[in-house]
């Protein structure tokens, strides 16, 4: 068996970030192969994986990053305590989610980002080795890319308190609109404005019909006792505050409450000599 010097257990912590007893134990394991001890943590994260398999991951970070001008992700990281989502070694794992998530050749599925390798290592052992030193649940909430085709942009917000975030696909009538100040502004605003208000739609044809069939029968079932043509109304009339409330064309806009989010889209694309429309958007949160 190699001897187990204190450069080697030194090299073994730099490699992967543990503490020096858990490298020592490791290496003596592995007869002082440097691979094999390796292994030995990651095994050890893995074990941790399952043991914690059913425990709650209510905390976390949001993470976004833009690779150029047309392709952007935004993605969360949880786990189970904040002290944990707030160390150093948490915040890195999660810094790379997004780098990963721009390597990654699908746009969505957290499988596809797990499986992605950047520099000869996947995504889950990123996490696995993260596991190995917290001691605690960890897996990806959920990730998304925008890649961007034709004029447009992509706008993205991340709360300062990290823990919620949005992405915004815009598209413009020409570059030049895309480019404007006003628009870049304008996107960014409505980015935040998602992220405060939580839309569940884009507009009213994108909403599940389940979730619209579900609220008239709640809106009619308060109402069951008036005569059904006051019942049809009062739905009606309840149904448009829902859509106001919900989808985001239709919600009024956090900085200025006398407009829509489309009036104030539509006005900052007149400005700058176009016209834009927003074509999807992403929303993660975690706790």
């Amino acid at each position: 068996m190699a001897e187990i010097t204190t450069s080697l257990i030194v090299k073994l912590r730099k490699m992967s970030g543990q503490g020096m007893m858990d490298c020592k134990k490791a290496l003596e394991e592995a007869g002082g192969n440097i691979d094999e001890a390796m292994g030995i943590l990651r095994k050890k994260g893995l074990a941790t994986l399952a043991k914690r398999a059913e425990r709650e991951t209510t905390q976390g970070l949001v993470v976004s990053k833009t690779s150029d001008e047309k392709t952007a992700v935004l993605g969360s990281l949880c786990c189970e305590t904040d002290f944990v989502a707030n160390s150093d070694d948490f915040i890195a794992a999660a810094e790379k989610l997004a780098d990963y998530a721009i390597a990654c050749d699908k746009d969505e599925g957290v499988e596809n980002l797990l499986s992605t390798e950047v520099d000869g290592k996947k995504y889950s052992d990123v996490i696995t080795e993260l596991v190995s030193k917290t001691g605690e649940k960890t897996l990806v909430g959920d990730y998304a890319k925008f890649r961007l085709e034709g004029d447009g942009l992509i706008c993205s917000y991340v709360h300062f308190n990290r823990k919620v975030g949005t992405m915004v696909e815009i598209g413009t009538s020409d570059s030049n609109v895309a480019l404007s100040e006003q628009m870049k502004r304008t996107g960014n605003d409505i980015a935040m404005h998602i992220t405060a208000t939580k839309p569940l739609a884009l507009d009213k044809d994108s909403i599940d019909p389940k979730v619209i069939e579900r609220e008239k029968s709640i809106y009619a079932d308060q109402v069951k006792n008036k005569p059904a043509n006051i019942v049809d109304k009062i739905v009606e009339g309840k149904m448009r505050k829902f859509y106001e409330e919900n989808c985001l064309l239709e919600q009024k806009f956090v900085k200025d409450d006398t407009k829509t989010v489309a009036q104030v889209l539509a006005d900052a694309a007149k400005s700058a000599g176009g016209t834009a429309q927003i074509k999807r958007f992403a929303r993660f949160d975690v706790g």
